[in-house]
């Protein structure tokens, strides 16, 4: 009996989880490793920060949809893979073999060169966590004006920030949102549309502007200048799992696993990457969930064909892809290469598609 073995609850993975559903690998053990029980989709993130939705309806059963599939489910996290003996290691001590393994486990954020960020930010990623601690921050002495700095102008720190200031104001709780950011994030068009919006929402923009060390408070240091925040949210950049650095895969200059058009680890033919993990071979692609979507087809089609030991199929990753950013009220901004356009409809738009997304892995 073969081991598939899946690191990481991401996009992709439950994409390959729905593939076996009623179509099982045959001769094949599938095993996830995940952490949570609950994969919570980014798409929805800000949405639940603003309030429109429940956490129930942004999360995918990981634990339904393996028994679905016939996966077996270890809930843990992975401190390293052997590559050579075919082993990952698990941070509760335990050891699990396979013959092909995949990797779909996130990143992690980028705290580097900033003294103090790790210590004294609060991180957007992991999600679970953070959720938790914006309703603690967000139930904190409600009668005072709360305080919250965002790290990170691009499209997660902008949605957050407008997300927070939306759910302030439902709340009946009076709030200062700040973002900082160290350089444009958008093309020109796009970027005047997503400035308007910040300032309807009333969220002050640091432009050009870099956070270079936070200190306890949390206090912001920026171009000579120390702010007192609440809190400092930290969505800016994306950083590899620490431990890929000792496994012999070969990695990309920034220590994610550099995979081929097969998603295949370019050193390693038994081991697949995907999503924020992975870095295509001569493909210059944004850590985002849009391509962990799109991965994810392909990567199920694969680890069956390689569990078969059948021929593999290409990955293209799309040219353009279409970007829908929510402005904290049920508003959005959608942009498809040079075009972009906004309004409540764009805001229905990416809920349709939200919804959908979620509803495709339900029973």
């Amino acid at each position: 009996m073969k081991q598939l073995l899946l690191l990481g609850g991401g996009h992709a993975h439950a994409f390959v989880l729905r593939s076996l559903v009623g179509a099982p690998i045959e001769g094949t053990r599938v095993t996830l490793v995940t952490p949570h029980r609950h994969h919570l989709y980014s798409g929805m993130l800000p949405g639940l920060v603003a309030g429109h939705y429940a956490l129930g309806e942004c999360v995918i059963d990981l634990a339904q949809l393996a028994a679905r599939a016939g996966a077996a489910v270890v809930y843990d996290r992975v401190a390293s893979v052997d590559p050579l003996r075919r082993m990952a290691r698990l941070e509760r001590g335990g050891e699990i073999e396979y013959d092909v393994a995949s990797l779909n486990l996130g990143s992690l954020p980028n705290f580097a060169a900033v003294p103090g960020a790790a210590e004294h930010a609060l991180a957007a990623k992991p999600f679970e966590p953070f959720v938790a601690a914006w309703e603690r921050l967000r139930a904190r002495g409600r009668s005072q004006t709360l305080r919250i700095a965002v790290a990170g102008g691009g499209a997660a720190g902008v949605e957050l920030a407008m997300a927070m200031t939306r759910s302030l104001i439902a709340g009946g709780r009076a709030g200062e949102i700040e973002l900082y950011a160290d350089r444009p994030a958008f093309p020109p068009g796009l970027g005047r549309r997503v400035a308007r919006a910040l300032a309807s929402a009333a969220v002050a923009i640091h432009p050009s502007t870099a956070v270079d060390a936070v200190e306890p408070g949390p206090v912001v240091v920026a171009r000579g200048e120390r702010r007192s925040f609440d809190a400092l949210v930290w969505v800016t950049g994306a950083a590899p799992q620490p431990w890929l650095a000792e496994t012999g895969l070969t990695l990309d200059p920034a220590g994610f696993v550099l995979v081929d058009q097969h998603l295949r680890s370019i050193s390693h033919p038994q081991v697949f990457a995907a999503g924020d993990t992975a870095t295509l071979l001569g493909a210059a692609l944004p850590k985002s969930g849009v391509y962990a979507v799109r991965q994810g087809a392909v990567l199920a089609r694969n680890l069956r064909r390689a569990a078969e030991e059948r021929p593999l199929e290409s990955y293209s990753p799309q040219r353009v892809s279409l970007a829908l950013i929510s402005c904290g009220a049920r508003y959005a901004i959608a942009s498809w290469g040079p075009f972009a356009a906004e309004g409540e409809w764009a805001w229905r738009w990416k809920d349709r598609i939200d919804r959908r997304w979620i509803t495709a892995f339900l029973p």
